[in-house]
């Protein structure tokens, strides 16, 4: 590998991959990246659902439009509110040993901002300024951004409007936290707002989210995404693997939160205040997801929130899990992927899992985050189209993307 090598990690879901995903790769080889790592969530993501394509689908369409390796951030940091899905994607960046630059989008495109703001957000100050707002009944999200305006100024509070400008400032935090040498690099997000209608918009500028409307509709979604990723795309929809949604598994998650008692709810991650008892009677009730959800949200407890509990419950998370991710789970790369693997064997902090028997050498705890990335994984399985066994998460074999075009690399 050249000396002058600089490896830029990204964190991503590519649920699916679409064109604005191209253009941050696009930007963080201009801006001197030679080689790009992924660390990607696995096949639940942060808003609390199945991702639509399995994980190596996801990751084969990332190493095809322009990453050179692709880790998997584990289920519980996958499934986790921004500061725990930020921390988790960081460390693993951070614990490889090698990454330089993290590459992300936001609103601002100003990590200078967003820096600062991270510096408010993760001030000891804060949980005190945080206080009388909380207590007067408001969300976190705007008790936060009330304490960053007494703290920091209208400027820094105005970043916590945007989704990605709050993951941004997440990244940032964690980057503090960790006192990780990695430099935060940002651009302006390209492309269409989360959650904006499917119509009327360009369709070179389609967000994930409105792919997967386009996909629910019935419509042709080859048109919406990257060429390599379409190709992946339409071969996992023709063999039935794919689309993956919710409602393949809504009785299977409603049969397991009427198993569960208030003591259960409360072994959830991010439950507090009382709210398992909000769950367990919600659960009682509850003939579908959709009637759960609405029972047990309020402004303090947002839908977000309440779907990630719905699915760590389902899928067996609670609290018991390290305090960061445990291993490296490789599940693709290309040959400077590899080179990357080279450049980090004496730096990582942590295992890297390529095959099966790998498992074996890991500790207890760190075991114990990989069964339940295996559990998730088997019941995902049986939720696609065309169901498949257990065990992939055993059988499937790291991806090796050989070629890809000129316009990807």
């Amino acid at each position: 590998m050249a000396k002058e090598a600089l490896i830029c990690g990204i964190i991503c879901e590519w649920n699916p991959l679409h064109a604005g995903h191209c253009a941050l790769m696009r930007h963080a080889r201009a801006a001197g990246a030679t080689h790009l790592v992924a660390v990607m969530s696995g096949n639940f993501v942060q808003r609390g659902e199945p991702a639509v394509f399995s994980k190596w689908a996801r990751a084969e369409m990332g190493l095809r439009c322009g990453a050179d390796l692709v880790v998997e951030l584990p289920l519980p940091w996958a499934l986790a509110p921004a500061e725990a899905f930020a921390f988790g994607g960081v460390s693993l960046l951070h614990d490889l040993g090698c990454v330089e630059l993290l590459a992300f989008g936001s609103e601002c495109g100003d990590a200078a901002a967003l820096w600062s703001a991270a510096q408010a957000a993760g001030s000891p100050a804060l949980r005190e300024a945080l206080r009388p707002t909380l207590a007067a009944g408001a969300t976190f999200a705007k008790a936060r951004q009330q304490a960053v305006r007494s703290l920091a100024g209208e400027q820094a509070a105005a970043l916590f409007s945007s989704p990605n400008n709050i993951l941004g400032i997440e990244y940032c935090k964690a980057l503090q936290k960790l006192r990780s040498p990695i430099r935060p690099f940002t651009v302006r997000r390209e492309g269409a707002a989360h959650d904006a209608p499917l119509e009327g918009v360009p369709q070179a500028a389609a967000s994930s989210s409105q792919v997967r409307e386009a996909l629910r509709r019935g419509f042709s979604i080859e048109p919406l995404l990257p060429a390599p990723a379409a190709a992946v795309a339409m071969r996992e929809l023709a063999s039935g693997f794919a689309p993956v949604w919710p409602e393949a598994m809504e009785q299977a998650v409603l049969a397991q939160l009427r198993r569960m008692g208030p003591e259960d709810f409360s072994r959830l991650p991010d439950v507090s205040e009382g709210l398992e008892h909000r769950l367990y009677r919600a659960a009682r009730q509850a003939v579908s997801l959709a009637g759960f959800w609405d029972a047990v949200k309020t402004k303090r407890y947002p839908l977000a929130r309440i779907r990630r509990l719905t699915w760590s419950a389902y899928l067996g998370l609670t609290r018991d899990i390290p305090a960061r991710p445990p291993y490296f789970r490789l599940l693709g790369m290309t040959e400077k992927g590899r080179e990357i693997l080279h450049l980090a064997k004496n730096r990582a902090k942590l295992p890297f899992l390529a095959h099966s028997s790998d498992v074996s050498r890991l500790d207890m705890p760190a075991r114990h985050v990989f069964q339940l990335e295996e559990t998730a994984s088997d019941l995902y399985a049986l939720a696609s189209p065309h169901p498949r066994p257990c065990g992939l998460d055993r059988t499937f074999p790291v991806l090796r993307v050989a070629e890809r075009p000129p316009a990807c690399q």
